[in-house]
């Protein structure tokens, strides 16, 4: 049986591989989607008072900080029980717009665009940002990174820092915003608003306008029937930092909705001997394996995802668009896996226009900032929906507020079945019989991986036993001559 490996996998937070087995024909037989780097951030907690938490976890990974500083603080003031008041919570809310606005920025534009602008065939090293700028132009270039410069400067001015946020304290934030900071970022979040309906416009242009790549889209080997997850507000409509957790199945149907206290019902999770990331499934249907179809158990939780759960977007423009690739999608659920950048970029308009509405709110320079926190620890979930996927962090305490144990389900984790799934069925479309299986083919399959935005340097929290070795010794040709191993 021939093996192709894709180590390591390129455009990503992170580490991973790609193995693929070969029939003798040609055909593939089948693809695993292998994590091998561990992060034990769950373990590095306990330990520690649960008003640290939320600074220890953004150091998790450098590129989403803020959603574990987020979720991590939800989990703090439900640890405690209370409230924060209503200007905290739009405060907090602000910060996590410019969050996700940067990192929906830098993974389009970085990440996933050189595939479409450059072209997913086109040779290695021009797929890359500097060949999207060589393509779209230097000043649109400038532009992208601006408006991610912007995100940043607006992080660190709430939260003291753009990667080690400290601005969520348990019950509120540690500081406020002036009227001259408030008008700034109203100015911003203006500029925001316009660079993302930019942002739709290319990918109108670039991706919509070219028959091959919607082809691709709605017909190629990225096509995946699982159910959907996203967190939704009183009115099923989109929502990042509050709310209630949504499942639709493969037909639009919802399958659940549930608050923070009870995602233990709804939520399991299970391990594989061949990666240290969990998979977790819908706990009522069971795991049946990496399958799709209504009877599955098999989720997703995307930008794609999100939309699919949501009855519509909260913000005017954002359903304007929202409405738009449903219409030419052909309808509502959308199970086409490249059309998360598409989602993703719909979201990024609802950051915007989000962030707008924030800033001008009146209690945004409210003096309440913090509630006392009088009552006795205990245990506490919070939940977000990271860039990536819903974010659970859930603590138990004792009753000095000392963690004894943590348990953190990562949005990429939430995604890891419906990873293989999707690489799988690209490699089974893409290489075939007598093809030959080029750099390009190897690309298009990792774009099935690419559109999950996957960051493993969150993702992974599991030790299956002893932590295996390789060792490889090579001559000096390359030549692989001895294998050590220690499963």
């Amino acid at each position: 049986m021939k093996q192709i490996t894709i180590d390591p996998i390129t455009r990503l937070e992170g580490h991973g591989k790609i193995e693929i087995f070969l029939k003798d024909d040609g055909d593939v037989e089948n693809v695993y989607f292998q994590v091998p780097e561990l992060r034990g951030f769950e373990k590095f907690l306990e330990g520690r008072c649960v008003e640290e938490a939320s600074q220890i976890v953004t150091k998790i990974c450098g590129v989403c900080p803020g959603c574990h500083h987020m979720a991590s603080g939800k989990a703090a003031d439900a640890v405690y029980g209370v409230e924060p008041p209503p200007t905290a919570k739009k405060i907090r809310e602000l910060f996590y717009m410019a969050h996700f606005i940067h990192s929906h920025i830098a993974h389009f534009y970085a990440l996933a665009a050189p595939d479409f602008v450059v072209g997913p065939t086109a040779p290695a090293g021009e797929r890359n940002v500097l060949g999207l700028i060589a393509k779209v132009g230097v000043e649109i270039g400038t532009e992208v990174l601006k408006q991610r410069r912007i995100a940043q400067e607006i992080q660190a001015l709430l939260a003291g820092h753009q990667t080690h946020n400290v601005l969520v304290i348990p019950g509120g934030v540690r500081k406020g915003l002036t009227e001259e900071q408030r008008a700034d970022i109203e100015e911003k979040s203006k500029g925001f608003v316009e660079f993302s309906k930019f942002s739709l416009k290319l990918f109108e242009d670039v991706v919509l306008g070219n028959k091959e790549y919607v082809d691709i889209i709605l017909n190629g080997p990225y096509s995946l029937k699982i159910h959907s997850m996203g967190l939704v507000d009183a009115n099923n409509k989109v929502n990042f930092y509050d709310g209630k957790v949504r499942v639709v199945d493969t037909e639009g149907k919802e399958l659940c909705k549930y608050t923070e206290n009870e995602y233990r019902e709804y939520i399991a999770e299970r391990v594989e001997p061949w990666s240290y990331l969990k998979f977790p499934y819908l706990k009522k249907i069971g795991w049946k394996g990496f399958v799709d179809g209504l009877d599955s158990g098999v989720y997703h939780a995307t930008p794609l995802s999100r939309l699919n759960a949501a009855d519509g977007m909260a913000t005017p423009l954002a359903q304007k668009e929202y409405e738009k690739m449903y219409e030419t999608l052909g309808g509502k659920p959308v199970h086409a896996t490249l059309a998360m950048h598409w989602a993703r970029l719909i979201e990024l308009l609802y950051c915007a226009e989000r962030s707008l509405e924030l800033v001008t709110d009146p209690d945004i320079t409210g003096k309440e900032l913090r509630v006392p926190l009088n009552n006795k620890p205990d245990e506490g979930i919070g939940i977000v929906e990271a860039q990536r996927g819903t974010l659970t962090h859930h603590y138990w305490t004792d009753e000095k507020g000392i963690i004894t144990k943590a348990n953190i389900i990562v949005g990429t984790t939430n995604n890891n079945a419906a990873i293989c799934m999707s690489l799988k069925k690209a490699a089974q479309g893409l290489i075939k019989k007598g093809v030959e299986v080029t750099d390009g083919i190897l690309n298009m399959i990792e774009m099935a991986f690419r559109a999950y935005d996957p960051c493993f340097s969150c993702a992974t929290h599991r030790l299956p036993g002893d932590m295996p070795l390789v060792i490889n010794f090579r001559d000096k040709d390359g030549k692989v001559i001895r294998t050590v191993k220690r499963d």
